[in-house]
């Protein structure tokens, strides 16, 4: 298997970099999930689902893996598949908390001195499902610790995204066959 430094392979960890590298807070009337436990989050997720965007655009079989760091800081993974190219890409990141560690609002880096807004909106009581934004409504996605959500997590989730205002009818799912 052959990987490429795809730079940068933005998708489930991060946002627009260039266009809201500045902007570190969610959206207006969306509030990241507190209390949150990075120790929990930590580990593999596969991406559901996503509003497309140019850093993933045409990749299949996304994933991120999150490690927490003794510092405190959060290394993230950011992996996908583009079959028109047959290759594997894959982007290496970190993600810092805004504020609190008990609060699921962070901002992520793949290169320089840029971040992004990475917030988590909606969280299972087991960590098991996840519903991630950026600085606006644009940037959206369902993550799940298995390939494939049930019927009644993917109800759930997506009641959540249309509450906070998410354009759900443009969501594209993920393949991860």
């Amino acid at each position: 298997m052959r990987y490429k430094l795809l730079l940068p392979l933005i998708g489930l960890g991060s946002l627009a970099l260039l266009s809201a590298c500045q902007n570190l807070t969610p959206p207006a009337g969306v509030k990241p999930v507190t209390p949150f436990n990075v120790e929990k989050y930590q580990g593999k997720w596969y991406e559901v689902a996503r509003l497309e965007n140019r850093f993933e655009k045409g990749l299949t079989h996304v994933t991120a893996t999150y490690r927490l760091q003794d510092d405190g800081t959060v290394t993230v993974i950011n992996r996908g598949f583009n079959p028109q190219k047959g290759q594997w890409s894959e982007s290496i990141g970190k993600a810092r908390f805004t504020g609190s560690h008990d609060r699921a609002a962070l901002k992520v880096s793949f290169f320089g001195p840029f971040y992004a807004s990475y917030n988590v909106i909606a969280l299972d009581d087991d960590y098991q499902t996840a519903l991630v934004c950026g600085p606006d409504r644009s940037y959206l996605w369902i993550l799940s610790r298995q390939p494939h959500l049930t019927a009644k997590s993917r109800q759930t989730l997506l009641a959540k995204a249309k509450q906070a205002g998410f354009a759900i009818d443009q969501l594209l799912w993920t393949d991860q066959e």
